[in-house]
């Protein structure tokens, strides 16, 4: 029945002159969302995106569509020639499908394109409403404006007709690669694979990097995080992860530094590590899944002591989101069970039995003197070794 997508974006809609550039990118990202099922032929007419499809393929095609950033929600519609009693004929076409699913009551919703066309959109739903419902022969059907079982929208544009119904939503945001470029630190847990998530949904390309401390860690953490880079990888695109030991790092932490300090401390580390990897790949800002209060490195505190650690801008999109929010995205992405599969890592391995929660940053900075940072991280850069993670 279906032999055309309508992909619906939000935020494009109003980005004025520069309308083109974010539809066009938007058209690309479709394509290459769609490459793993076949290729599609996608396009653009007057303000609205058409993915052609047939029956064999539309619903597999709707559940990929969905998930391209900047999409908010996509249709799958009847596209046929510039005809007014044609459109009629395929509203009646349309509602009795969905009156085989079981819908008892509908309303037609109007959209004229052609403006030089003799009815108003409301004098169309009048109209088709009045011909469907003679010609739908079943006395349970009826119409019903106000909480219709299904509303089927019929539209008279310039170059053809459509008529559809359902949609199915999108997540929104932006189109990916429209935004610059961040490097998120990407652990195994649930909050760091929501945040790169986040971010990414508004058209911000995103490299990965994540500490381990293997030997004292197993290869199973890391595959693991592959696995959530390979997850997120479907909406964002292939990810450079970048894989750095900080064994090293933490037992020179363990050595020479009080003890209650280990985690603020790894963490300074972290970001700096992050923050110059980030810079050699041209990457704008840095993301991390951290929420305040939720563990003792992430009080104001100690996220004040971390953020002193670089210069470059860092987007903490769950600062201020609950967990059980946090786990509710984590679960429509898909991340969240392989997140909470129980793996050690490289945090937990040092963790102190009472950490500081409210340190501060001179007594932070004097721990750290004892330490040679610099040495320390470019040692831990240069075995780091990176790997392109796609779905």
């Amino acid at each position: 029945m279906y032999n055309v997508l309508i992909a619906k974006y939000g935020e494009i809609g109003v980005k004025g002159k520069n309308r083109y550039i974010f539809e066009n990118k938007l058209i690309k990202n479709i394509r290459t969302m769609l490459k793993s099922i076949g290729e599609f032929n996608v396009y653009k007419e007057y303000g609205r995106i058409y993915i052609d499809v047939d029956d064999t393929n539309y619903k597999q095609v709707i559940e990929e569509v969905r998930k391209v950033f900047g999409i908010v929600g996509v249709s799958a519609a009847v596209k046929r020639e510039k005809d007014y009693d044609i459109l009629k004929e395929t509203a009646l076409y349309v509602l009795k499908h969905k009156i085989d699913e079981g819908k008892k009551s509908f309303k037609i919703a109007s959209k004229r394109g052609d403006k030089s066309f003799k009815m108003t959109s409301q004098e169309m739903s009048i109209d088709i409403g009045g011909y469907v419902l003679k010609n739908i022969n079943n006395p349970e059907v009826k119409v019903d404006v106000k909480n219709p079982d299904v509303v089927i929208t019929c539209e008279y544009r310039n170059e053809h007709t459509l008529v559809y119904s359902d949609s199915v939503a999108g997540f929104g945001g932006l189109p990916l690669g429209t935004n610059g470029k961040a490097m998120t630190l990407l652990s195994g847990g649930i909050d760091s694979p929501v945040a790169t998530w986040m971010v990414a949904k508004r058209g911000v390309d995103v490299e990965a990097v994540h500490f381990h401390s293997y030997p004292f860690t197993n290869m199973r953490s890391q595959e693991k995080v592959k696995e959530l880079a390979k997850i997120l990888s479907k909406y964002c695109g292939p990810i450079k992860l970048h894989m750095v030991n900080i064994l090293d790092i933490q037992k020179e932490i363990a050595q020479k530094c009080n003890d209650e300090e280990t985690t603020i401390l790894s963490r300074r580390f972290m970001m700096r590590i992050a923050e110059k990897i980030g810079e050699s790949r041209y990457c704008d800002a840095l993301i991390t899944g951290e929420s305040i209060g939720q563990v003792a490195s992430q009080t104001m505190q100690g996220i004040v002591c971390t953020n002193d650690s670089v210069k470059m801008p860092v987007f903490r999109p769950l600062i201020a989101e609950d967990k059980i929010d946090i786990i509710k995205t984590a679960e429509k992405i898909g991340t969240y069970e392989t997140s909470i599969i129980p793996e050690t890592d490289c945090c937990a391995l040092f963790s102190p039995k009472k950490p500081v929660t409210k340190p501060r940053l001179e007594k932070i900075e004097k721990s750290e003197s004892k330490l040679d940072v610099d040495a320390l991280i470019e040692k831990a850069i240069e075995e780091s070794v990176m790997e392109v993670i796609s779905y």
